[in-house]
């Protein structure tokens, strides 16, 4: 969205998670924090009785969706900054 099309509406989000004092880097922390924890999701679900594997593995892989868009709001925090 360009800068105008954000005055016009009134509020960036980008700009108010800045202001909040959040840093691209905690952004970054947070897409490698939820490919890690994806992944341990999935490490226990191999332990899981049959029945239950499915359903956590499902949600390792809910959790691993989340890495993209914590990347994508790191960049546009770091073009904040």
């Amino acid at each position: 969205m360009a800068k105008k099309d954000i005055q016009k509406v009134g509020f960036d989000p980008i700009e108010f998670v800045h202001d909040l004092g959040i840093q691209s880097k905690h952004a970054y922390l947070a897409g490698f924090a939820s490919i890690v924890i994806s992944l341990v999701a999935w490490l226990v679900s191999r332990g899981k009785k049959s029945d239950d594997k499915a359903q956590s593995d499902r949600w390792g892989i809910f959790i691993g969706h989340w890495a993209p868009t914590f990347f994508a709001i790191g960049i546009a925090l770091k073009q904040e900054e």
